[in-house]
């Protein structure tokens, strides 16, 4: 009996031992198992969507009022810009209208496109407005310009003016552009649409471009207006005074110092040559008008 109670006592004392041992339980040195209290503790991660997050920034930059125009050289230029070439040339638009018959929001809108209103180098240099090339028959002055192909030659112009007569010439002359004249002079959309069909541009959206510009500056409300209105300033613009001189922009020249060696007002002498801002360079023609 005393044998069966010792036994009863070594029993006791081990169960009491096996309950304070810890709920972790070690498997391999060196790592643990968490309990599922541990667990309980994780706040699930969010995810975020791949489709809420945008792949890029709109730019800050961006000014609605710069156009950028594509000449025989892509050109920036500013509304400001483009009205002050509108108001400078409008007159000759509507003059050439009334004497070879092409709408004046036409001759308006190529010059535009074509000479980056009047700050493509052609246009500066050479004051060829319409980027017409040199062709058989021409017998004037010409400048070299990497184009379609490399050095290609151009028409050079003693003022602007004789550039939107020759323009309006190429287009009268001939039968490639006959169609053109059928036309209502003032549905500016089909003549640019005819020039495309009759191989005026190689660019599908020349049209597009052409009719997008009339239409954001206005351009067609010089197609209804009194042309006998505007002979007389048409007249002065394309009037070529007497005394005429070139001076060919040298290293250093500023317009500032060339008004004053020739004692013209310089808004006069970038008035004269259709200069928009004061940017000048070496090997270009500035006329002197006296």
């Amino acid at each position: 009996m005393n044998r069966i109670n010792a036994l009863l006592i070594i029993v006791l004392f081990f169960v009491s031992c096996n309950t304070n041992k810890s709920v972790i339980q070690t498997t391999k040195k060196g790592s643990t198992s968490i309990t599922s209290v541990a667990k309980a503790d994780r706040k699930p991660v969010k995810k975020e969507s791949v489709e809420n997050k945008s792949t890029t920034k709109p730019d800050q930059n961006y000014n609605q009022n710069t156009q950028i125009l594509e000449a025989t050289a892509r050109v920036k230029v500013t509304n400001e810009m483009i009205l002050a070439y509108i108001e400078t040339y409008k007159a000759v638009a509507q003059s050439n209208m009334a004497k070879y018959g092409i709408p004046a929001s036409i001759i308006l809108g190529q010059a535009i496109l074509e000479s980056g209103a009047g700050t493509g180098p052609l246009s500066t240099q050479a004051n060829n407005h319409f980027g017409i090339k040199c062709h058989k028959d021409w017998l004037g002055e010409s400048i070299s310009y990497d184009d379609d192909s490399i050095a290609e030659c151009f028409r050079k112009y003693y003022i602007a003016a004789d550039s939107f007569r020759d323009h309006a010439l190429f287009l009268t002359k001939g039968s490639r552009y006959s169609s053109l004249f059928k036309l209502n002079p003032t549905d500016y959309k089909a003549w640019a649409k005819g020039l495309k069909a009759a191989g005026y541009a190689t660019d599908p959206q020349y049209p597009t471009k052409l009719i997008g510009l009339i239409e954001r500056f206005q351009l067609y409300k010089y197609d209804g207006v009194d042309i006998n209105k505007t002979q007389e300033t048409a007249s002065e613009i394309t009037k070529i005074p007497t005394e005429t001189e070139r001076y060919v922009v040298a290293k250093g020249d500023t317009l500032y110092s060339i008004s004053k060696k020739y004692n013209i007002p310089i808004e006069d002498l970038k008035k004269q040559n259709n200069i928009f801002d004061n940017a000048i360079s070496i090997g270009q023609s500035i006329l002197i008008l006296k």
